[in-house]
């Protein structure tokens, strides 16, 4: 069972930028697909975007591309998302999870880091 472990939220004005870090341990990481959730105040679960096992294949909200960039270090067993260009609407808590093996959904979740975004 894979343990999932997020950082790097906090306040930041609008323009501003972030790096989330989301650390796994107790699987294969480098095998897995890998994807970035937020879920605003009120509101339900929001897909952010998705990475393959090997980095080399990305998905993105359209509100999001050209913004944010998810990555992977499977060395150090993290998953990234640099969240440039922010705006209040991405203000959330962001969850990194884990897809199941048939990529129909996620099977494991970090507890979330709050960003915020205002001025």
């Amino acid at each position: 069972e894979v343990q999932l472990v997020e950082s790097g939220g906090g306040w930041v004005q609008p323009g501003g930028s972030l790096r989330l870090s989301c650390a796994a341990s107790g699987s294969s990481f480098k095998n897995d697909a890998m994807g970035w959730v937020r879920q605003a105040s009120g509101k339900g679960l929001e897909w952010v975007s998705d990475i393959n096992s090997n980095g080399r294949t990305t998905s993105y909200l359209d509100s999001v591309k050209g913004r944010f960039t998810v990555s992977r270090d499977n060395a150090k067993k993290t998953l990234y998302l640099q969240m440039t260009e922010l705006k209040p609407e991405d203000t959330a808590v962001y969850y990194c999870a884990k897809l199941e093996d048939g990529g129909l959904g996620y099977d494991s979740w970090g507890q979330g880091t709050q960003v915020t975004v205002s001025s």
